[in-house]
């Protein structure tokens, strides 16, 4: 007989084996999970687990990637997380988390946590597929009974489109979509902290949704799916629109040779009606661009707005090499980028834009040198060395590392995050 592939693991650390298992479902067996997360090892679905798990929570992390399966199973964490390193470790030992490979592990749960979005297409359009090819995927291990719970950003409409695929495939379910809203890095947080919204289909799966993430959250606000579904990327697309508006005005102060730093101390300053207006950069990520691109799909591509903000936000890192091309003789300088990642103080590097940057660079100047003090990538150099051998320094991703750096003499800055204190004109 198999053995059992989730790892269960009280005795985990230092090292964790993921074995096979022969269970087969049955709609009378009684869970042996109260939920399991599907996507269980990823930037949400880890987090969300773990949170769980450490409210008594009997948990199963449910991935593909037997790799990080041992790494997170020794009590490590596979991406920067404050806080979760050691929750992890905790609930790991005392047992309320399990983590497994096998699809197995989702007839044996309560409630199942799926944590997958809508990515965007080449043609940025929506795309269902991958949906559509989870489902089949997970279809046989589906129960009766179960709360299946959506948990990314979707589509809108994708709760009623899976409400009636479930009903297609002769499954009784009570489906719920409840939105992640958390800001990566400080997940444990804000999952603790931020109201939760939930929705379902029925009332009795609004009310199981209730119960679930009442455990972990401190509020909850209830919405019918599409609103919820809109919320969620009404949400990140007003960020986005956000961060669009400080660029504008960085390139528009910028063009005239004025300091847009000096002027947003002078708007924000004890002034509350402007508070809330960044400071300009890069707006990227896995989220921001992709969601305001679905929202431009649901409405027939006539979000002006939306539009706008990603030719502002996408077209940044052109601006700068247009402007450094105007000043210095680029085809015959280095040029460094400090900072690779989408954010600072992170080590996520999807949609980064300080890639889309060297890039764009890689046209233009003689030499590009990258480096990040949280990826480690073949090419990469390190800090000294960047700052040695660059003649053009562009602060990309301002970690918390770069503030202390001292610049030499001779060498041009663009800090437009104005991490070093003072401000920015190109």
């Amino acid at each position: 007989m198999k053995e059992d592939r989730s790892v269960p693991v009280s005795s985990l650390l230092p090292s964790t084996v993921v074995l096979e298992i022969a269970w087969e479902p049955h709609a009378s067996a009684a869970p042996v999970y109260d939920l399991v997360v599907v996507g269980g090892f990823g930037h949400v679905g880890l987090p969300l687990a773990i949170a769980f798990a450490s409210k008594g929570q009997r948990v199963c992390a449910l991935d593909i990637d037997s790799i990080r399966a041992k790494t997170i199973g020794a009590g490590q964490m596979p991406f920067l997380e404050i806080g979760c390193e050691k929750k992890l470790q905790e609930v790991l030992q005392n047992g309320n988390l399990a983590l497994s490979i096998d699809p197995m592990m989702i007839s044996r749960a309560a409630s199942v946590i799926i944590v997958t979005g809508t990515p965007v297409d080449r043609h940025l359009n929506p795309e269902l597929e991958p949906m559509r090819e989870l489902l089949a995927f997970y279809q046989r291990y589906f129960m009766d009974g179960q709360l299946i719970v959506l948990r990314s950003t979707v589509y809108p409409g994708t709760t009623d489109w899976l409400s009636r695929w479930f009903v297609d495939h002769q499954l009784r379910v009570d489906l719920a979509f409840c939105p992640e809203r958390i800001a990566e890095g400080h997940a444990l947080e804000e999952l603790a902290g931020l109201p939760q919204i939930i929705s379902a289909q029925s009332e009795n799966g609004l009310r199981r949704a209730r119960e679930l993430f009442s455990s972990i959250a401190p509020e909850i606000v209830e919405l019918t799916p599409i609103e919820a579904e809109l919320a969620k990327l009404f949400s990140n697309v007003w960020r986005y629109t956000l961060f669009a508006t400080a660029n504008q005005f960085f390139m528009l102060a910028n063009d005239h040779g004025a300091d847009f730093h000096r002027i947003h101390h002078a708007m924000t300053h004890h002034y509350p009606r402007v508070k809330d207006l960044p400071k300009p950069g890069f707006a990227a990520g896995p989220c921001l661009f992709k969601d305001t691109m679905q929202l431009a799909a649901f409405n027939s591509n006539r979000f002006y707005l939306g539009h706008a903000a990603m030719l502002v936000n996408e077209g940044l890192p052109n601006y700068l090499v247009d402007r450094l091309k105007l000043r210095y003789p680029l085809s015959t300088m280095s040029v460094g980028i400090l900072g690779m990642t989408f954010k600072a103080n992170s080590d996520d590097r999807r949609e980064s834009l300080s890639y889309k940057l060297r890039k764009v660079l890689s046209f233009e100047c003689q030499e590009v040198l990258c480096s990040d003090v949280y990826l480690k990538e073949p090419g990469f150099v390190d800090v000294p060395t960047l700052i040695k051998h660059s003649d053009v320094i562009i602060l990309a991703a301002p970690h918390d590392e770069y503030r202390s750096l001292v610049i030499p003499p001779g060498k041009v800055l663009i800090d437009i995050w104005n991490a070093f204190g003072h401000g920015c004109i190109i």
